[in-house]
């Protein structure tokens, strides 16, 4: 197989069509036909101000595509990974009832459900078996709806994605459930190469099993389009012969699959007409639509998604991925773009693309502004236009750069142009967890790394413009406060590289990052921005940026981003024991059964050290992780009252790499630092060197910390991320 020309094109098409589909229909989800009808009428476009609910949410059917599609690069882009190696990737990036699932319960909820046949020792595909859970149980629609990512690493190849889709459905479904997913990502896949929608569906057809209730429902709803041309009688049909009332549970495959190929059929190969019929039609709407956007956008490309109103410029590339990886949650669609084409290009035996030398942000694709959105301040707000233009002749090394056209730059008034590193407001977290999906995250910057970015004025420009650096932090209330970096002023057709270590900010989150432009008088002009990024160890102490007030009932007088900094993976009372304010400690572990994460961090983290003090209380063991790359993956450094050892963990399973004897003492504090440089790891206890070890495997080549805490309670300050 050859991957297609266009492919990274294609792929950001797919990508940015699945979440345009799901953000149309998240709002009104699980509603009924004659519901929309009556409240909403035909979606055409985007409802959730009518609502009252944010437009970019976290939803299953994003974070679960984008999550378990990383089995490919966690098992070495293998083409025969298994189903048993996809379910461990579930129980390494999700935590028990808080990230990308809904939790509702064994037997209730089907993903729910396979994940608990995981936890207690059923490998996949037993997990999501019929002869396990039950046929209704097995065959609802969650095979469906994570399984665009599959397709999108095997272009033009439909058997392949079909069997990739059958291995990674089969970890939480069975029967008609694997057939639907089967079928719609062998389309998407074949959608690379063909661009007709009945060819599509025949090579659908083509992977599943011909005596299938799918198979049959597809030759009938192709039918019932050939003789009725109006698309709400021929739902009719679809409702009387495949309804709810027949394909019973929480939300079956077998309905929501026919309304897929329904609305494909009579969307007249139409982007906005598809989606207003699969999402006027009801029942899993987020699901369908974005299913469908996705197969749309390959087909059609970023050309389809502009045929009707501007639905790209309201999403701005934004998505969540909340899991155990906490550093990835906060991204965008250009990010996830370039992930999946380089497990397609690793699979096929390729090196990876790495746009603008790895840059974070590079908007080296049509259209993409990655997050980067006007500051909504008073002294900034509607100052800058941003656009993305094709001009390789102004960037350094890509074709496409930011426009930031700006006017009105008067005393008082400033342009900022931005993009979120961590979580929205403790308000907007509330909203998402009312909802049912929890937002966690860490910051994707932190103090003591170098933000830098490529900037450059247009040679029009009638005056010289000022230049900088900035983020936005949480303060002690949880409002933001601007820190700017220097400025430098650019003349017309002139260039800058900016360059900005941040310096310690106390603890609290950085919110936001972002280019600051200002001038004077009346200064309108355009500048560009060619790529920002960022690179280095962090340097930072992870605390509680305020005291506590013991005169007060809730004795934490002050915000709570701080704590959102960290990703919770610990046992029963997370939530709220970890951060109880009438705790002594600023962490207090506690943990039931098995090991217990607090997470923080990055992926791209790399050699640096992580050093805390540790009071255990009555716990089989505690420690320090580092390169955390999920709840079964790291490095750690674990003590207990007999002794320390450091351990390389895989699956869940330590491999021992060194011991030292002398452990902790209850009731006692512990200093314990942790070091990893190449393959080297480091432990320390109350200051003294007591294990070293080189990992020949070289398991994990970056990730974030933890503190990690086995059957019981321990206590936790200083937390420090150093360099080395």
């Amino acid at each position: 197989m050859t991957l297609p020309p266009d492919y990274l094109e294609r792929v950001y098409a797919g990508v940015l069509g699945k979440l345009i589909g799901v953000y149309l229909g998240r709002p009104f989800e699980g509603w009924s036909y004659e519901a929309i009808s009556e409240h909403l009428g035909e979606i055409n476009y985007y409802v959730h101000d009518k609502l009252d609910v944010p437009l970019i949410v976290t939803d299953d059917d994003i974070s679960g595509t984008f999550t378990f599609v990383r089995t490919l690069e966690d098992y070495g882009f293998d083409r025969d990974v298994t189903a048993a190696q996809i379910g461990k990737t579930w129980l390494n990036y999700l935590i028990e009832e808080q990230t990308v699932l809904w939790w509702g319960g064994m037997g209730n909820s089907t993903e729910h459900t396979a994940y608990l046949r995981l936890k207690h020792g059923y490998d996949a595909p037993e997990s999501g078996s019929i002869a396990l859970n039950g046929k209704v149980v097995a065959e609802q629609i969650g095979a469906q709806i994570f399984i665009d990512g599959w397709a999108l690493v095997a272009p033009g190849d439909p058997e392949f994605a079909a069997e990739l889709a059958r291995r990674a459905g089969s970890v939480s479904h069975d029967g008609e459930a694997v057939y639907g997913a089967q079928c719609l990502a062998a389309m998407e896949a074949q959608a690379f190469v063909e661009a007709d929608i009945n060819a599509l569906i025949d090579t659908g057809l083509s992977v599943i099993p011909r005596d299938s209730v799918i198979y049959a429902m597809i030759n009938d709803i192709r039918d019932w389009h050939a003789k009725e041309p109006d698309w709400r009688k021929g739902r009719e049909l679809l409702a009387e012969r495949y309804g709810y009332h027949i394909y019973g549970g929480n939300c079956h495959m077998v309905p929501n699959h026919g309304l897929m190929i329904f609305s494909l059929l009579y969307g007249d190969d139409d982007f906005q007409r598809t989606l207003m019929i699969v999402n006027t039609s009801g029942w899993d709407t987020d699901c369908n639509s974005g299913n469908i956007g996705c197969l749309l956008g390959i087909k059609d490309g970023l050309a389809g998604l502009a045929t009707g109103p501007d639905y790209r410029g309201p999403v701005a590339d934004r998505l969540y991925i909340p899991t155990a990886d906490g550093g990835n949650a906060i991204t965008d669609a250009v990010t996830q773009t370039v992930r999946l084409v380089n497990s397609g290009r690793a699979l096929q035996g390729m090196t990876p693309i790495a746009p603008k030398d790895g840059a974070r942000y590079h908007f080296d694709l049509p259209g993409a502004v990655q997050g980067f959105m006007n500051e909504d301040s008073i002294a900034a707000r509607d100052v800058v236009a941003i656009s993305n233009v094709h001009a390789p002749e102004l960037s350094e090394n890509g074709e496409r750069l930011l426009k930031l056209d700006y006017a009105g730059l008067a005393p008082g008034r400033v342009g900022r142009v931005e993009t979120a590193t961590f979580t929205p407001s403790a308000a907007v977290n509330a909203h998402f967890e009312g909802r049912g999906y929890k937002l966690l995250a860490s910051p994707s910057l932190s103090p003591g790394q170098v933000v830098r970015a490529r900037v450059l004025a247009d040679s029009a420009n009638a005056s010289s413009v000022a230049v900088a650096l900035y983020v936005q932090q949480y303060n002690r209330d949880d409002d933001l406060e601007v820190l700017t970096g220097g400025t430098r002023q650019l003349s017309a057709g002139g260039s800058a590289l900016l360059e900005w270590q941040l310096p310690d900010l106390g603890g609290f989150p950085i919110a936001k990052v972002g280019l600051q432009i200002s001038g004077t008088g009346s200064a309108s002009g355009t500048v560009y921005l060619d790529w920002l990024t960022w690179d280095g160890a962090p340097s930072v102490q992870l605390k509680r940026p305020h005291r506590r007030d013991f005169s007060r009932w809730d004795r934490n007088v002050g915000g709570i981003m701080w704590r959102r900094a960290w990703v919770n993976g610990l046992d029963a009372a997370r939530g709220s024991m970890v951060y109880m304010d009438f705790y002594p400690e600023t962490y207090r572990l506690i943990q039931n059964e098995g090991r217990g994460l607090l997470m923080h961090g990055c992926r791209d983290w790399t050699d640096y050290q992580v050093s805390a003090t540790f009071t255990p209380h009555s716990c089989k063991a505690g420690g320090l992780g580092i390169r955390v790359q999920g709840m079964q993956r790291h490095y750690a450094l674990l003590c207990d009252t007999e002794g320390a050892r450091l351990v390389a963990t895989l699956e869940g399973e330590d491999t021992v790499l060194a011991t030292a004897a002398g452990g902790w003492d209850f009731g006692e504090p512990c200093q314990l630092r942790l070091t990893a440089q190449g393959n080297t790891l480091s432990g320390y206890v109350n200051g003294e060197l007591a294990l070293t070890a080189a990992d020949g495997q070289a398991h994990f080549a970056g990730g974030g910390i933890a503190l990690i805490c086995e059957e019981g309670r321990i206590g936790c300050e200083d937390v420090e991320v150093r360099p080395l």
